[in-house]
C-alpha cells in the first residue's frame, strides 16, 4: 500500500519533534528532576492537565486577541498596499509614517494603548494589528508593483478595465507574496497579544507566562510555552493550508 504525499509529508514533519520530545523527557529524568530548569515532558503534560481550566480559558483569550487584530490587519495592509500602488502621492505621503511606526519598538508605547484603549481585549487587539499591517502593506505593494508591463498592455489591447487588471492580473499576481507576509503576520499578531497581557491583563497565555516567571513555577511556565506553540503552529498551519489550497500558482509557500 502506498501512503498518499500529505501522510508522508506530515510524518516527515512529525517525527523530528517526538524525537526531540523523547530526548527532553529522557534527559531531563536521568539529570533533573520535576523541578528542575527543564522537568520533564511528562510532568509539564501533567501540569497542563491539572490547570486545565486555566489553561483553556487562557488560551481561549488569547487565541481571540490574535485572530481579532490579524484579520482587520490583513485587510487594512492590502488596502493600503493597493492604495500605495494605485496612487503614488499617497504613497509618498503616508508610507514613510507607516515606516517610522514600525522603528518603535512595541514595548515603548504598550502602556500608552492600555491608557487609550484600557485593561480589556481591544488594547491587546491594538497591538497585535500594530504588529502585522505592515508586512501586508509591503507585500501587496512589491507584488502589484512587479507585474510585467507586457502582460497589463496585453490585457488593455483586449478592451480590460483597471478593474479588470486590478483583480483579474495584478491581485493574482500579488497573492504568493501577501500570503507569504500572512504567515509572517499571524505569528507576529500572537506575539503582539501575548505582549500586550504582559502590560495589563486578568487573562491570557501572556498573564499566565508572567505569573509563572515570578513564582518560578517551571513546570507551569513551560506548560505555557507549550501552549504558545500549540497556538501559534496551528494558526500559522491554517493560514498556510489556505496559501497551498488557493494560492497553489505560487509554488511553495
Amino acid at each position: 500500500m502506498t501512503r498518499s504525499p500529505f501522510l508522508r509529508n506530515g510524518l516527515v514533519q512529525v517525527a523530528p519533534l517526538l524525537l526531540c520530545l523523547v530526548a527532553w523527557e529522557v534527559l531531563a529524568r536521568i539529570f533533573g528532576s520535576t523541578h528542575a530548569v527543564m522537568p520533564p515532558v511528562s510532568t509539564i503534560l501533567l501540569g497542563i492537565f491539572a490547570d486545565g481550566n486555566t489553561l483553556l480559558r487562557s488560551f481561549g483569550r488569547t487565541l481571540a486577541e490574535t485572530v481579532l487584530g490579524f484579520v482587520p490587519a490583513a485587510a487594512f495592509g492590502f488596502i493600503a498596499g493597493a492604495l500605495f500602488a494605485r496612487v503614488r502621492i499617497a504613497e509618498r505621503m503616508f508610507f514613510p509614517l507607516f515606516l517610522i511606526s514600525q522603528t518603535v519598538p512595541v514595548v515603548a508605547f504598550g502602556a500608552l494603548v492600555i491608557i487609550w484603549f484600557g485593561n480589556g481585549i481591544m488594547s491587546k487587539v491594538a497591538i497585535a494589528f500594530y504588529l502585522t499591517f505592515f508586512p501586508v502593506t509591503v507585500n501587496t505593494l512589491r507584488g502589484l508593483r512587479a507585474v510585467d508591463q507586457d502582460k497589463i498592455n496585453l490585457l488593455k489591447s483586449f478592451g480590460a478595465s483597471a478593474w479588470m487588471l486590478f483583480w483579474r492580473l495584478e491581485v493574482p499576481h500579488a497573492l504568493p507574496g501577501i500570503m507569504a507576509a500572512l504567515l509572517l503576520g499571524v505569528s507576529l499578531s500572537l506575539v503582539g497579544a501575548i505582549v500586550g497581557e504582559w502590560f495589563g491583563a486578568t487573562v491570557g497565555l501572556g498573564i499566565v507566562l508572567v505569573q509563572a516567571m515570578y513564582a518560578e513555577d517551571m513546570v507551569r511556565l513551560w506548560g505555557a510555552i507549550l501552549l504558545c506553540g500549540i497556538l501559534g503552529s496551528t494558526l500559522y498551519g491554517l493560514v498556510a493550508f489556505a496559501a497551498r489550497r488557493w494560492v497553489w500558482w505560487g509554488g511553495e509557500i
